[in-house]
């Protein structure tokens, strides 16, 4: 087992923001990308975490992401955000959306932000949750490179694309529901992938097609969408919500989130938020209903509260950290 060690969350950020800014990055963009990775974290997704930090500094370096691109956004009708994110790191652009939604959708009763030419957008879950505590309902659609083919055919159009919900209670923290169309997100293959570890069966394909564990052959082949041809079908919505409609890159016309070779990936977002109050007074009363509901229910868990568990935990007794990986990102461009 690896050793370990515990980091702060201010160590953490540090830690990340050093290798990016060694990385042909603007101290603005690394604070951000930081920012969510240190959420991601806090999430217990490490996958999408301080592991990305090496493949996000190569590409800064490469230039496959501009790390010194300066997001731009321009309101083309009254509840609708055109974002650019300038070949750039994704969160820069989603913090735009952030600052603009929630206004936006009180006003309007429903607003949407659509990101292009964008780049991974870490956990999706945290944006959502971003939003429901700033008082709205939040839907959130991304995609990434091709890892999964249509149900029934072999070559992958699809990224592993994640659907997330938030929710604002009127009784406590957010419901937060945030899933990947893949039967586990990639990012769990590429930790395994890094550890030397295998992964469980039925999670992905290997490049010939063929169920495998071995994790560096699953990220060269496809993965298993969740629930079969239902889980591609949602993929499809995705690509059309995030990319058919912003202007994005689908997931077949991207370039990998992994490595430094090629083009940008220019992936796009695409995030509606929702006044709670848009039909009426008492939303948010409504919405506490049913949550509390499905959190009485034994044996059942609210979507969001271990998440929100596990950051209240790593706040109060540090993150858990690989040593080796803290040594390795410590060492990126030194």
């Amino acid at each position: 087992m690896s050793a370990m060690m515990t980091m702060t969350p201010a160590a953490v950020t540090e830690l990340i923001m050093g290798a990016l800014t060694r990385s042909r990055t603007s101290q603005e963009n690394a604070a951000s990308v930081a920012r969510a990775l240190l959420a991601a974290e806090l999430a217990g997704q490490n996958g999408h975490g301080l592991r990305r930090v090496a493949a996000y500094s190569a590409q800064a370096l490469a230039g496959k992401v501009n790390g010194f691109a300066v997001p731009s956004s321009e309101a083309l009708r009254p509840g609708a955000l055109a974002i650019d994110a300038g070949n750039g790191f994704a969160y820069p652009a989603m913090d735009l959306a952030l600052d603009w939604l929630p206004n936006a959708a009180k006003a309007q009763g429903i607003a949407i932000a659509g990101i292009r030419r964008s780049h991974h957008c870490g956990v999706a879950g945290v944006m959502v949750e971003a939003l429901a505590e700033r008082g709205v309902a939040a839907l959130m659609v991304a995609n990434a490179p091709a890892a999964m083919a249509p149900w029934g055919g072999r070559r992958p159009l699809f990224g592993t694309d994640p659907i997330a919900f938030a929710a604002p209670l009127s009784d406590g923290a957010p419901v937060v529901v945030d899933i990947s169309l893949s039967k586990v997100a990639r990012g769990k293959i590429m930790a395994a992938a890094q550890k030397g570890e295998p992964i469980p069966e039925g999670w992905a394909l290997d490049p010939d097609g063929q169920p495998t564990t071995d994790a560096k052959a699953a990220m060269a082949g496809t993965m298993i969408p969740l629930g079969d041809a239902k889980g591609t079908a949602l993929a499809l919505m995705v690509e059309l919500l995030c990319a058919g409609l912003t202007g994005a890159n689908y997931a077949w016309q991207a370039t990998s989130f992994f490595d430094d070779k090629g083009d940008p990936p220019g992936t796009g977002q695409a995030i509606i938020a929702i006044d709670p109050d848009a039909f009426g007074p008492g939303g948010t009363e409504r919405l506490a209903l049913m949550a509390d509901m499905v959190a009485g229910t034994e044996g059942a868990r609210l979507p969001g509260r271990r998440r929100q568990q596990i950051r209240s935990d790593y706040l109060d007794n540090g993150i858990p950290v690989e040593t080796a990986l803290a040594e390795s990102i410590r060492a990126i461009g030194v």
